[in-house]
């Protein structure tokens, strides 16, 4: 298609991101970038226009300093407005690990937001009610992402079990496309991976150098470096957990594999699945030297997915606007556009 003639409606996937590292490992990971088009009115979104094969994507981030449900789902409802063709989106950057003896969840690794038996793939964990004794009921049920992405995730798992992913290709292509010295931020880093005993507090540092090794918990060294993908329910609520032992509560009581803070804000407004690159572990001993890789293999699980949902798939899957409407969410979206 001419880029003199794309317009809105030629955009049919949207792309979400809180953080600049999370949008610049997105576009980094598209085939082509297109020219801009204009904002409309009363929309305060910034946009990235591009294209992943056949899919045209606009990708959209978060105000900096504005991370949360709340702002997650005040961009989603105005892209939505600005993009009536759009049928889906992506949740796509960083989290925190919750390992457990469920998931071997490590530092680089990948959670995408699987529905379960009771969950449609994300729990917004501070959404309830107090009771007496100090104890809390969650309630509420968040929307599943759309059909079309969960056969994608089946076809793509099916895959994933006589082939290598190429999820390492298309971090490489990424870096590739980067000056050499602006590249490493997306490389995977050399520190090493360390688990804490979730009752261990970080010592003050920036890097866990001067902590007490004799506290790491025991973890079988893996044959490989490249990132394990891990298919299940994503915890996410507006606050940050930074406490191993918060952290192993909400996995036995949750069964979640990873923690973050927008996911809960999109699920019920704009229908998407939530992609994950693990950075840390929820605790005190985290920091960000591993944010660039755990963006880079979040974007670059979102364009092998896309690489498994045929174009014919997409024009015979409802606007998201069509799917909220029908059923009764967030008709908002329909006096903004």
């Amino acid at each position: 298609m001419d880029a003199r003639t794309r317009s809105h409606d030629d955009y049919t996937i949207g792309w979400t991101c809180a953080l600049p590292v999370e949008t610049a490992a997105a576009k980094l990971m598209l085939d082509k970038i297109h020219p801009p088009l204009p904002r409309l009115p009363m929309d305060q979104n910034t946009y990235i226009f591009g294209s992943i094969g056949e899919h045209n994507i606009v990708i959209a981030s978060l105000p900096t300093g504005a991370c949360g449900t709340t702002s997650a789902a005040t961009v989603g409802m105005q892209l939505l407005s600005s993009f009536h063709a759009i049928r889906f989106g992506f949740m796509v950057g960083i989290g925190g690990g919750v390992p457990s003896s469920n998931a071997d969840i490590r530092l680089g690794d990948i959670v995408v937001s699987q529905p379960t038996d009771t969950s449609g793939g994300v729990i917004q964990y501070d959404l309830g009610k107090a009771l007496s004794g100090g104890q809390f009921k969650r309630t509420g049920m968040l929307n599943r992402p759309p059909k079309v992405l969960l056969t994608a995730l089946a076809t793509l798992q099916a895959h994933h079990l006589t082939e290598d992913s190429r999820i390492v290709e298309f971090v490489s292509n990424l870096q590739a496309k980067m000056a050499p010295h602006k590249a490493t931020k997306f490389a995977r880093p050399t520190q090493e991976d360390c688990l804490f005993q979730a009752e261990y507090d970080h010592i003050a540092s920036d890097t866990c150098v001067d902590c007490d090794r004799s506290k790491l918990l025991p973890r079988t060294p893996r044959e490989h470096q490249d990132p394990v993908i891990h298919y299940g329910p994503v915890g996410s609520a507006n606050q940050v957990v930074k406490d191993g032992r918060r952290r192993d509560q909400l996995a036995r009581d949750l069964g979640i594999y990873c923690v973050e803070m927008e996911a809960a804000g999109l699920m019920n407004d704009f229908p998407c699945l939530v992609i994950r690159g693990i950075c840390d572990y929820a605790d005190t001993h985290k920091n960000k030297e591993w944010q660039g890789y755990a963006a880079a293999v979040a974007a670059a699980y979102a364009k092998e997915l896309l690489s498994v949902v045929a174009i014919d798939q997409i024009n015979c899957t409802p606007t998201a606007r069509d799917t909220l409407a029908d059923s009764g969410e967030n008709m908002s979206i329909v006096f903004l556009g």
